[in-house]
Formats: structure tokens, sequence, C-alpha cells
């Protein structure tokens, strides 16, 4: 198991057991990470040779999920840098200094609500000799605060009766079957995809498949090497028939609805 996915493992844990009735419904904190992992590479500094991102970021939750955090917070906040520090890593991105996580109280927000502000500080003492970050480009979108819900979540069950009603969306792919969400999926490498797929020739965010009035489609999101249907070349959103071979690097997926 490599570090990343140890460090995502580990923040799941602290919501097993005991914690897992309080979460289960509300902020959880692997969902901190990965909302944190975006905004990192959201606000990207690019220098002369380097890319430098956010290192302090301030978490907004609501009283009522701040309130689930009383006796692990820190905790919680360790794990969470430390799987921000593997992402810059595994990125190649540089950071002015380990990033420093901060939990605050939003009484506007609501349960299951959290919003996340990152921002670029240069340290005050760079005594080992490497270059400060230059300052931030100044955007309508630096500094402000991000607001993300998981009401999606926590909607899941209405989705599903939804789902049990209309024909199953599966992708198969080297012999595996992956069930497609009921509003669709994004395929990449990126760990933000529904569908995550691991292949060197696949953008981070490779296509996205979703339903609409006559059918599925598929969209290419601006890809390096493009997607095929039946090793026709896509381009803009196409439609998706059961039994469409998909090429997305050198992987093969098969449409069906099952």
């Amino acid at each position: 198991m490599n570090l990343f996915k140890s460090v995502e493992t580990t923040i799941a844990s602290l919501v097993e057991g005991a914690f897992g009735r309080v979460f289960r419904s509300e902020v959880r904190p692997i969902e901190l990470a990965r909302k944190l992992a975006r905004e990192m590479d959201a606000h990207r500094t690019v220098s002369v040779s380097r890319v430098y991102v956010p290192n302090e970021y301030s978490v907004w939750l609501s009283p009522q999920d701040r309130a689930r955090y009383e006796g692990v917070e820190g905790e919680v906040i360790e794990e969470l840098s430390a799987y921000l520090l593997e992402h810059a890593r595994r990125e190649e991105l540089i950071l002015a200094s380990n990033p420093v996580i901060v939990f605050e109280t939003d009484e506007h927000l609501t349960l299951g609500e959290f919003g996340i502000q990152a921002r670029l500080v240069r340290p005050d003492d760079q005594s080992d000799g490497t270059p400060p970050p230059p300052s931030p480009v100044e955007s309508e979108q630096h500094g402000k605060t991000m607001i993300y819900s998981t009401s999606a979540r926590v909607g899941g069950a209405v989705e599903e009766a939804h789902a049990r009603r209309a024909p199953r969306v599966l992708l198969s792919v080297g012999g595996r079957r992956l069930l497609v969400p009921p509003k669709g999926a994004t395929i990449g490498r990126s760990r933000d995809c529904e569908i995550v797929l691991d292949d060197v020739g696949i953008s981070r965010r490779h296509a996205e498949i979703r339903p609409g009035r006559h059918g599925w489609t598929i969209e290419d999101l601006g890809s390096t090497n493009g997607v095929t249907i039946n090793g026709r070349e896509v381009r803009g959103v196409e439609p998706l028939q059961p039994g469409d071979r998909v090429d997305l690097g050198s992987t093969e997926i098969v449409f069906e609805l099952g």
C-alpha cells in the first residue's frame, strides 16, 4: 500500500468504530481531505521553475458539525496535514511550509455544509536557502472561501430508490464491472473522479458520462490523448449505446446497461 493510500485509510479509520455513527451523515474527515486537496490544486502560483500552492487552510464548519469533532479535532487535523503533504509530493507542488489547518465555526452554515479558505503565506524566516514563494496572483478567487455540501450523500437513499427503478449503468474495465452513479460520473486518474482508472495515458479528469433526455452521453474533458467510441474520435458530447467500446489512453471500457 503506498503512502497516499495509507494516509487516506488512516483518516477513514478515525471515524470507524465509536465515531462511525457520529459522522454517518455529517461532514466526514475524508471529505475534508479531498476538498482540501482540490483547493490546493485550484490555487497554484507558477514561478519561473516552480509551482507553489497554499500552505494555510481554514476549514469552516456549522456549529453542529464542529461539535462532532470535539475530542478528535487535533488528530484529524494532523492526518489532514499529512494527506496534503503527500498530495503535494505526488504532484510535484511546492509548499512554503508544512500545511497549517485550523477549524473554525460559522453560524451561517447548516449541517453538512463546510467552507475552505486557502492562502499562500510566506514564512517569516527562510533559513534553508530556498527562494521565497512569489506573491500570490491577485484574483477574485484568491483568499475566498469555497462552500461545499454533503447533501448529495445525505440524500443517497432517495437516489438509490430511483436507481432501482431504472436500468443500472455499468462500465466493464479489464474484467471488472464498475457501477456508475445515477447522475453520471467523471473518469480519470484523479481521486476526485467518481471512476478512477490507473493508466498513465489517462488524464486526471479525462472524460464525463452523464444521463440526458435521450439516453447516456460521453464528453472528452480536454484530455491529452482523447476519447474514441468504437474507434471513432469523440468530438463534443456523443451518445452512448449498450455494447459501445470506449478507449481512454490504453484502457478499453465497455458501456453496459444492466
